[in-house]
C-alpha cells in the first residue's frame, strides 16, 4: 500500500480536519506580510507580474539549492537551504527528483479578486516532482508531498494541502516563521510585538473556513461562501456579527468574534 493510500484511508476514518494539518503553524497573512516585508508592488492581477517596491526588492535573493534554482524572500532563501538539506539526507530519491515549479510571483491567489497570494513576497514555493510514469504519477507525486511534508513542517513551512487538494505541491512560510524573521532582525521590521493575531481581510486557510461557517449558522438566514479566503463579503458579516453581539466594529476577528461564535 501506498503513503497515499495509506493516508487516504486514514482520513476517511478519522474524518481528518484540514485545520490540524500544520498543527499550530498558520498561513502566512497578507497584513503581516506587508507589515514586517514590505508591499512587492501597488497592483496585483490574476497574472504573474514582477515586484517593483526598490526596497522590498533589496530583500530578495536568487540561489542554487540544488535540485532546483529560485528567487525569493532572503530569509525563506535560507530556511529553504536548510529543508533542501534535509531532504537530501532523509529523502535522498526525492531531492534527486525535486524542482520548483514557483517562488516569487506577484499575483493574487487563483481564484480570488482580493486576495495577494504568498508567491507575491517570494515566501511560498509549488514543487514538481520528475516520476517516471504518467500512468503512476499523481500517486508517487502525493506520496512524495507526504514525505516532505514533516520536513517543511520542523522548519516553520504551512502545507497548502490545507488549502485543498490542488494545493498539495504549495508550502510557504508560516505566520510564525515570518515573524520570527521580523523579530530576529533580518527584516528590519519595528514593533513586531503589536501586531495583532485576529483573522483579517486577506487571511486564507481552514481557520478562515471555520471563520465563515461559524458566521453562517449564527447570522443565518444570511450566508457566505465558505471557501476559506477572507475578503469583502466575509468582512462584512464580521461587522454584522460585531453590531449584534456589542463588539467594537473593525472587521476583523479577534479571540472575542471568535468567542462570540463559539470557536474561542
Amino acid at each position: 500500500m501506498s503513503l497515499h493510500t495509506d493516508m487516504t484511508a486514514q482520513l476517511q476514518v478519522n474524518q481528518w480536519d484540514p485545520g490540524l494539518l500544520n498543527g499550530e503553524l498558520m498561513p502566512a497573512r497578507s497584513a503581516i506580510n506587508t507589515a514586517l516585508i514590505g508591499l512587492p508592488r501597488g497592483v496585483f492581477g490574476a497574472a504573474h507580474a514582477a515586484p517593483t517596491n526598490p526596497d522590498f526588492k533589496r530583500l530578495l535573493e536568487t540561489a542554487d539549492l540544488g535540485p532546483f534554482s529560485v528567487t525569493g524572500l532572503s530569509p525563506a532563501i535560507r530556511t529553504l537551504r536548510a529543508i533542501v538539506t534535509d531532504i537530501s539526507l532523509e529523502c535522498p530519491d526525492l531531492y534527486d527528483a525535486l524542482g520548483c515549479k514557483e517562488m516569487l510571483s506577484c499575483r493574487l491567489v487563483r481564484g480570488s479578486s482580493t486576495i495577494i497570494s504568498n508567491h507575491a513576497w517570494g515566501i511560498a514555493v509549488d514543487l514538481s516532482l520528475d516520476v517516471r510514469s504518467d500512468s503512476e504519477s499523481p500517486a508517487a507525486f502525493m506520496d512524495g508531498m507526504i514525505r516532505l511534508w514533516p520536513i517543511f513542517n520542523r522548519h516553520g513551512f504551512y502545507w497548502g494541502y490545507a488549502f485543498g487538494q490542488s494545493n498539495a505541491n504549495h508550502f510557504e512560510a508560516s505566520d510564525q516563521l515570518v515573524r520570527a524573521w521580523a523579530e530576529s532582525g533580518v527584516l528590519d521590521a519595528p514593533n513586531t510585538a503589536v501586531l495583532p493575531r485576529a483573522l483579517n481581510l486577506g487571511d486564507r486557510g481552514p481557520q478562515v473556513q471555520a471563520l465563515q461557517a461559524a458566521l453562517n449558522r449564527v447570522l443565518k438566514p444570511l450566508s457566505i461562501a465558505e471557501d476559506g479566503l477572507f475578503g469583502p463579503q466575509t468582512r462584512m458579516a464580521v461587522f454584522e456579527l460585531q453590531r449584534k453581539a456589542g463588539l467594537p466594529a473593525t472587521g476583523a476577528a479577534p479571540k472575542p468574534v471568535l468567542a462570540a461564535l463559539g470557536l474561542d
